[in-house]
């Protein structure tokens, strides 16, 4: 269990510090093998349901997600920029809540568990992060799948998996929100505007 969690560890922050945009969507595939990794390992016996929870973790979170992404930050076509601010105040900040996340989650190397808390408590720190750093809704779209993703580890730590109906409308959830969030930047900004310009308001004159 060990190793798919430092697969996704790795997936899942070195973006955030090294990482452009456009690059994003590789990781996400990276994270999404790595979780499809960890559902297939953390049951000891196969069944349809473990079957199901894989597939879909590679269908929907390692295909599907990544291209709707990619094919969203390239109609948006904004310069591709880091992630998160690259400086070293940024960096110290990050590194500080890394440090925190795992010392509060108690995430011994030895205990799978307690390396998965710590795994989602650096997770969710990072993407708070972005979101506080980065005002490009790209980037704050990154950060929403990054923050699913760190979900999806919570939850292969259950002792058992959701119900499968409960499986698929959790599945719906994650669609909408990379569906309508690839739609919504993936469309012009007040495009009604874009070539009209704004008319002065009533009673302005040339000074």
């Amino acid at each position: 269990m060990r190793l798919p969690l430092m697969l996704f560890l790795l997936a899942a922050l070195a973006p955030v510090f090294f990482g452009k945009v456009r690059a994003a969507p590789l990781w996400l595939v990276l994270q999404a093998l790595a979780l499809a990794w960890i559902g297939a390992i953390h049951h000891a016996e196969w069944s349809l349901h473990t079957l199901i929870g894989v597939l879909e973790v590679v269908l929907v979170r390692g295909v599907l997600a990544p291209w709707l992404l990619l094919r969203a930050i390239r109609l948006r076509a904004e310069p591709d920029a880091d992630l998160m601010p690259s400086n070293l105040f940024t960096w110290a900040i990050g590194t500080a809540l890394i440090v925190l996340a795992f010392d509060f989650g108690g995430a011994a190397m030895a205990d799978a568990p307690a390396l998965a808390l710590g795994v989602v408590g650096a997770m969710v720190a990072m993407v708070l992060l972005i979101l506080s750093t980065n005002g490009s809704p790209a980037a704050q779209l990154v950060a929403v799948l990054f923050m699913e993703n760190a979900i999806a580890v919570f939850e292969s730590m259950l002792p058992a998996p959701w119900p499968l109906p409960v499986h698929l409308m959790l599945t719906v959830v994650y669609l909408l929100t990379v569906g309508v969030g690839s739609w919504l930047i993936g469309r012009p900004e007040n495009p009604a505007l874009q070539g009209h310009p704004i008319p002065p308001a009533h009673g302005d004159r040339a000074a």
